[in-house]
């Protein structure tokens, strides 16, 4: 059982979360819900299309303008209030790496603390036990914040993987993180080249294999673009064909832009797999 906020998911039972940039220089929307208005618009279509987290970020993840942490809070922390007041039953999450916005956030009502840097800042778990909210633990190959992968190799990628974001969720639960609400990320693109990333999606059932509920981040990445050779806005089939995979090796929680999409994508895997019946029955009983 996941347990998130208000929230309780069953194991076999995919999640999405619904990513919200509250950024200026998004890689993908390049600052379309910056600004309130558009962004609780984003979460209303976000919630209406099937996401049950809505992630919300403030600093975009690659390089770019220095974003201080008084920048980031001043961004986030307002709007995090505003969606808990206005969606109460939604789970909400907060993309940060830095223990100060992780406090401030889970003040202002935040569920989840999305640590997609891989524990850089060892106070964000400190933060996450302490208000007993749940925790990303992601695998980042040792990367510094904001930074691009160059030249990084694994003997194991997948070893590594799984040495990091266990040797994470334990500590989170040892500082008083509810185990029911710790998840792992293999943290595609960050700290990998294409070949990781897609290693670690064939995988991924290792992951599963440990116990802890899976989390992927996959929406037209890097690793999906050069896959197929496809710039930002085309990544979409791609990231949907590799979202089927993650889903029948048993990830759990899919970080996404496209929620509908995706929201098929999901409940086709899952009637496959025997986990969900199809909504309409009627062909040969007619």
């Amino acid at each position: 059982m996941l347990r998130l906020g208000r929230r309780e998911f069953d194991t076999h039972e995919p999640v999405i979360m619904a990513i919200v940039n509250r950024t200026p220089d998004s890689f993908y929307d390049q600052g379309a819900t910056f600004l309130d208005e558009p962004a609780l618009a984003r979460v209303e279509q976000a919630v209406a299309e099937g996401a049950a987290i809505i992630d919300i970020g403030g600093v975009k993840a690659g390089p770019g303008e220095e974003v201080s942490a008084e920048e980031e809070a001043r961004r986030t922390v307002g709007f995090v209030a505003e969606v808990r007041r206005r969606f109460p039953d939604v789970v909400i999450s907060v993309d940060t790496w830095r223990a100060s916005v992780g406090e401030a956030v889970c003040e202002a009502g935040a569920d989840l603390l999305n640590d997609a840097w891989g524990g850089v800042d060892p106070g964000l778990a400190e933060v996450a036990g302490r208000y007993g909210v749940g925790l990303v633990c992601t695998h980042a190959g040792g990367a510094e914040p904001r930074t691009r992968p160059h030249r990084v190799t694994y003997d194991d990628v997948m070893a590594d993987i799984l040495r990091v974001t266990v040797g994470l969720a334990e500590r989170a639960v040892s500082l008083g993180v509810p185990r029911e609400s710790v998840l792992i990320d293999p943290g595609h693109d960050f700290g990998k080249n294409t070949r990781h990333s897609l290693e670690a999606t064939r995988r991924l059932g290792e992951m599963v294999e440990t116990g802890w509920p899976v989390l992927v981040s996959l929406s037209n990445k890097d690793f999906v673009g050069e896959t197929l050779d496809k710039p930002v806005k085309e990544r979409v089939v791609g990231t949907l064909a590799t979202t089927a995979v993650s889903a029948w090796l048993g990830a759990q929680v899919y970080r996404v832009h496209e929620v509908a999409e995706t929201r098929q994508v999901l409940d086709m895997v899952a009637s496959i797999a025997g986990h969900r019946a199809p909504t309409v029955a009627r062909r040969g009983l007619a």
